[in-house]
Parts: structure tokens; C-alpha cells; sequence
């Protein structure tokens, strides 16, 4: 896969209509990914307003026609993997075959505790990652799928129309050693991990090569991807205030995450962001979670970094 770039934005603190200028722009601006993410309160950003996953993925079939779309990622024990892999289907009819499946295994408590539903140890919930995987795989291939797991059951379920692709593309989200990217290995067709250092995204990359090595599978056939924080600003005057910026949005969990992010100006993201694709990513994308959005960086990322790249 050639070198590439997406876009991931949440659906949190915007107006649709500021969502679909986003999504438009992205379709045509020459990024090959728009993902959204799945949550359904985000409180843990001090925001109240988030639309949903599934009902702004239909819209973005609708409102693009090349990129690919996507989520990264859905939280599996959210949705019962058959509804969803029924849901996706049509997303996929909708979006003419270009739909992309990100699975995550759920991480924030709080939401679970808001909407009442049960938060189970993390061991549970990368158990209930693989039988979702391995179900989704099948309803969109199988004629048929009976699953007997200890979390998820399906008994001769039919799952038709089919999507358009052949082959669906699943990815994994995450960057858990021992249960995460050893179920990428045996079931993804990508792998995702978000805010993370060049140096770590390497290190985690040599571990799933690690686990195909055990799978016996041909490490080339997932594609990786690193999701990188967005707080570029076209003024360089600005740059500082961008990154306090960050820091008071993120709040305790940006010491963790700064490493992961894009600061300055566009034409100082280009040395940073060619380290991840020296490191093995196949696609950068850009995450854009914090409103309002800096139009004029990302103007200035698709004509002064993108090109560098291709």
C-alpha cells in the first residue's frame, strides 16, 4: 500500500452541517480515510454533545463518493456483533462497497456506568472482541453463521443482502500486546493505534509482525496505521498557545498522549510524520477532535505535507 493519509474526526461539540463541510472536504481533498469514533458520552472531554456512529457513518455514505469510511473504533460489547454487522451492511450498500470496520474492546467506564451498561474486566471485554470479530467475518461471508462463544451466540443466522465487497476490510484498534495485537493477527485486515510516539508505533508494529510469526501468517497482509493528534496551526505566532490548548482539553491525559501529536506548523509535521511511515505505517491520519477546527492548517497539511509523500 502506497503511503497514505486520513482523517479522523469525532462527532462531538459540531453542528451537521459543520460535519458534512468536513466530510466533503475530505472526500475531494485527496486523504483516502474518513473515520468518525463511537461514543456515546463524552463527558470525559467536559462536552455534553456527541451525534452517534452508525446514524453519521449512513449520512457520510451519502455525502462522499471515494473515500473510504470508516470507525475507529466501534466498541464491540456496545451493539450485539449480528445487529451490527447487519447495520454495516447497508452502510456499505450506501457508501457503493468503500466501508471500513474498526473494533475496539471499550475502555471508559464512565460511559458504560452513564447508559447502564455492564463494564466487564478487561479480559472479558478482548474476549468479547474476538468472538465479535470472528461473527462479523462470517455474516458478511457465510450463508449462514452459527457461533456457540461463551459471550455472543448466533444460531443459523442469515445475514443478506451481503456487502458489496468481497472482503470487507476489519480493523483492530488498540495497542495491548498479549490480547490486542495477537487478535489483530489472527483476524484483522488492519491495525490502528492512536497517540503514540514514533519509537512506540515501531516497537508495537515488531510485536503484531511477532504474533503473525506464531499465527503462520504473512505479516504484509495488515495494513498499520497511526492516528496522530491534529493541533497544527498555519501561524507559527500561534503554535504555543495550540499546545496549552491541548493540554487544558485533554487535561490529565495529555502528559500520556503528547507524544502522539502533531504541534507547530504544517511544514514542521513533515520530518515527524515521515518517522511513522519509516516505522511502518502504510497511513497517517489526522485526528480532529477538539473544535474549532483550524481550517487554514489543514489547508496548508494537504499542500505543503501531503505532497511530500507521494
Amino acid at each position: 500500500m502506497a503511503r497514505a493519509f486520513g482523517i479522523h474526526g469525532g462527532l462531538q461539540d459540531s453542528t451537521l452541517p459543520e460535519l458534512r463541510r468536513l466530510w466533503r472536504f475530505v472526500d475531494q481533498a485527496g486523504f483516502d480515510w474518513l473515520s468518525v469514533w463511537d461514543h456515546l458520552d463524552v463527558s470525559f472531554f467536559g462536552s455534553n454533545s456527541c451525534f452517534e456512529a452508525l446514524s453519521a457513518l449512513t449520512l457520510i455514505a451519502a455525502e462522499t463518493t471515494r473515500v473510504r469510511i470508516g470507525c475507529l473504533v466501534f466498541c464491540i460489547n456496545y451493539r450485539h456483533p449480528g445487529v451490527l454487522a447487519k447495520a454495516l451492511t447497508t452502510i456499505d450498500h450506501a457508501s457503493n462497497g468503500r466501508l471500513e470496520v474498526g473494533l475496539g474492546a471499550g475502555w471508559h467506564e464512565g460511559e458504560y456506568d452513564a447508559y447502564g451498561i455492564h463494564f466487564p474486566p478487561i479480559a472479558t471485554r478482548q474476549d468479547q472482541l474476538e468472538e465479535g470479530i470472528q461473527i462479523i467475518r462470517s455474516l458478511f461471508t457465510q450463508e449462514r453463521t452459527t457461533f456457540n462463544g461463551k459471550h455472543f451466540q448466533l444460531r443459523e443466522a442469515v445475514c443478506s443482502p451481503k456487502p458489496l465487497q468481497a472482503r470487507v476490510p476489519l480493523w483492530i484498534g488498540g495497542s495491548g500486546e498479549k490480547r490486542t495485537l495477537r487478535t489483530a493477527a489472527r483476524h484483522a485486515d488492519g491495525w490502528d493505534t492512536a497517540f503514540v510516539s514514533p519509537e512506540v508505533f515501531r516497537q508495537k508494529n515488531q510485536v503484531l509482525d511477532q504474533w503473525c510469526e506464531k499465527q503462520q501468517r504473512d505479516p504484509a497482509s495488515i495494513v498499520r496505521m497511526a492516528s496522530l493528534g491534529f493541533h497544527l496551526t498555519a501561524d507559527p505566532a500561534q503554535a504555543k498557545q495550540e499546545r496549552e490548548r491541548f493540554r487544558a482539553y485533554w487535561g490529565p491525559m495529555a502528559e500520556g498522549i503528547e507524544e502522539g501529536m502533531l504541534f507547530g506548523t504544517p511544514r514542521d509535521a513533515v520530518d515527524r510524520i515521515g518517522q511513522y511511515f519509516e516505522a511502518g505505517a502504510a497511513r497517517v491520519v489526522l485526528d480532529l477532535l477538539q473544535s474549532p477546527l483550524d481550517w487554514e492548517a489543514l489547508q496548508g497539511f494537504v499542500e505543503g505535507v501531503m505532497p511530500a509523500f507521494r
